[in-house]
C-alpha cells in the first residue's frame, strides 16, 4: 500500500475515495502526536513539577489531560477508519 503518514502522498492507491482516506490518516496521526505531547506536558506539570506551578495552572493541566486523552482516542479512530479504507485489517 502506498500512503503517507503525516502528509498527502503523491501516488495514492487505486481505492475509491483514496484522497479522503489519506486526509483522515494524516489528520489522525497529527492529532495523536499533538495530543500525546500535550498529555505528557500536562502530566509533567501536574505530578512532576507541581511545586513550581500555581493551583490554577495545575487545574488547567488536569483538565487538559482529560480533554486531550479524548482527542488522542479520536485521532486513533480516524487512523483506523483510514487504514480500513485502504484495505488494512490489522491496526
Amino acid at each position: 500500500m502506498m500512503y503517507a503518514q503525516f502528509s498527502i502522498a503523491k501516488h495514492l492507491p487505486e481505492v475509491k475515495h483514496a484522497l479522503n482516506f489519506q486526509k483522515c490518516l494524516t489528520l489522525g496521526n497529527t492529532m495523536m502526536l499533538f495530543s500525546f505531547i500535550v498529555i505528557a506536558l500536562s502530566i509533567t506539570v501536574t505530578f512532576v513539577f507541581d511545586n513550581y506551578f500555581a493551583i490554577p495552572t495545575q487545574v488547567f493541566a488536569h483538565i487538559s489531560t482529560i480533554i486531550f486523552a479524548g482527542a488522542l482516542k479520536l485521532g486513533y479512530v480516524l487512523r483506523c477508519v483510514a487504514l480500513h479504507g485502504f484495505g488494512n485489517k490489522n491496526f
